[in-house]
């Protein structure tokens, strides 16, 4: 069973947050920029609020502006609730990872980036639907074999075109296979497939790619550095870390350092959507990862960190997603408005 694994990088909340983004969640964006309304939370038709896009200097990832937070915010404001609706737009304002999903990658992103480039901003994808996803729990799925995740790759890179694109590529799926939890049989193909998905995506003019390396609680840079030179981590831009985790950015760092050095210096990214508490201490620590509480949302997403090794923070969780059906949460990906305002309201 998955709880029997401690420390994992837990990247819950997949595959139901998948559908709420795409085209057109996109191309809803776009109307919404020009003043149009969306749907909001309550099934009516409410007007969604107008959402600024960071300063491209500090920050220069796309904000959607019909993102589940933006919503949640509209209708909070429609019902009076301005109190809870200023609290989400912590959230709201700030760009967070479009994850692609698996029916129609070409057109989705597509969408994602042009809605992206319409405002000269980049997007932020985050591509997980490799084979065996998630070793069959929360977030199981992913491609039914390595020539349908390969058409799908090859959908997504189309979908791009020559648009600037930051992609995070297959939270877990390298962690997975060092710990153990995706079965011996499968290991050759999933190397082959990630430094595949590197190599093509890199044929993009325009994108970066980080290949994720889990997070500072789940293995050590020992045990890692030698299945990212497998997986091709020589041809990306980098590695991802604390993808959907509360590891502290000070530990990540570290972290990222250490491991750094064993690859080539290559930088590395972090998300820090809800890592300003650090991790959680109390209950089963077998499930610390599934919606614990006290959580606070950490630093707002830029690629000013200070430090050369780090490229950028970003929020590649969405926050306010549950991840999964523990500790009174939705499926995983639904939206949950009450853990949202939890990880807002703990914020400084």
């Amino acid at each position: 069973m998955y709880g029997s694994y401690t420390g994992r990088s837990r990247t819950r909340g997949r595959a139901a947050g998948l559908r709420t983004t795409g085209t057109a969640a996109a191309l809803g964006a776009a109307l919404l920029l020009a003043g149009c309304s969306g749907d909001g939370e309550g099934g009516g038709k409410r007007s969604a609020p107008t959402v600024e896009q960071q300063p491209k200097d500090k920050d220069p990832y796309w904000v959607n502006p019909e993102g589940n937070a933006a919503r949640q915010v509209a209708a909070y404001s429609e019902d009076g609730d301005e109190k809870n609706a200023e609290l989400i737009r912590k959230i709201a304002r700030q760009p967070v990872g479009e994850w692609i999903g698996p029916d129609t990658p070409e057109a989705e992103v597509k969408g994602v980036t042009e809605a992206a480039a319409a405002v000269d901003r980049d997007a932020l994808l985050v591509l997980y639907n490799i084979p065996h996803r998630d070793c069959g729990q929360f977030s199981k799925g992913g491609a039914s074999d390595g020539n349908a995740y390969r058409a799908w790759l090859d959908s997504v890179a189309k979908g791009i075109g020559d648009r600037s694109a930051t992609v995070i590529l297959e939270p877990d799926a390298l962690l997975h296979l060092v710990d153990g939890c995706t079965p011996q049989e499968f290991h050759e193909e999933r190397y082959d497939l990630l430094k595949g998905a590197i190599q093509r995506l890199k044929q993009q003019p325009a994108t970066k790619v980080y290949l994720d390396a889990g997070n500072a609680g789940w293995q050590s840079p020992d045990a890692l550095f030698q299945p990212l030179q497998r997986a091709g981590i020589a041809e990306a831009d980098g590695f991802s870390l604390n993808v959907s985790n509360f590891q502290t950015t000070a530990v990540s760092t570290e972290f990222g350092k250490k491991l750094s050095e064993k690859i080539g210096n290559k930088p590395f990214v972090i998300d820090t959507s809800r890592n300003g508490n650090g991790p959680y201490k109390g209950g089963d620590p077998a499930e610390s990862w599934c919606n614990p509480p006290g959580r606070a949302l950490g630093e707002a997403p830029t690629t000013q960190t200070g430090d050369e090794r780090v490229d950028a923070y970003l929020w590649i969780k969405r926050p306010g997603e549950s991840d999964g059906d523990c500790k009174g949460g939705p499926k995983a990906g639904a939206w949950w408005p009450e853990y949202a305002l939890g990880l807002a309201g703990a914020t400084k």
